[in-house]
């Protein structure tokens, strides 16, 4: 796989939908390619509107900062080394977890972002995705914590 397809997005919004419908909660959820554009999006019922651009900012800024979101919600705090790194970009760069980039063998070919819960649950959600997206043949998940760059993140215990 070198290009994220409409199919496959699809699929990823399946699986994130059942996740965050096991985990109680109604999301938003946004797909976007190697250039951080949108390729699909799901607003599940009850949804915050609020949530739409969150979760394809959190999409947008996995793929343009080539890292998961979490990362830059540690390293944006104050005295940290991206403090403000937030008001960038029309402040659309977003610090909060739940942004993920989906790789295949260490290239980004797009993004998730989700919007509907605290930011461990987003990421939660966003992770089932990221798995499900490595059970289709892409990206390997489960290695990355925070500082890593890539695939799944995982809570510190």
């Amino acid at each position: 796989m070198s290009k994220l397809t409409l199919e496959t997005a699809k699929r990823l919004l399946v699986a994130a939908e059942q996740k965050s419908r096991q985990m109680g909660l109604s999301s938003n959820i946004a797909i976007v390619d190697d250039g951080g554009n949108l390729v699909a999006f799901l607003r599940m019922d009850n949804a915050r509107i609020a949530g739409i651009e969150i979760s394809k900012n959190k999409a947008w800024t996995s793929v343009s900062m080539q890292m998961p979101t979490a990362n830059l919600a540690q390293s944006a705090q104050p005295g940290g080394p991206t403090f403000g790194i937030n008001t960038t970009n029309f402040g659309r760069v977003t610090i909060l977890g739940g942004g993920i980039p989906l790789t295949v063998n260490g290239r980004i070919v797009g993004g998730i972002g989700v919007s509907g819960g605290t930011s461990a649950q987003d990421i939660e959600i966003a992770n089932a995705a990221v798995q499900a997206f490595a059970a289709m043949g892409g990206g390997k998940p489960g290695a990355a914590r925070y500082g890593a760059p890539f695939g799944s993140v995982q809570l510190p215990s």
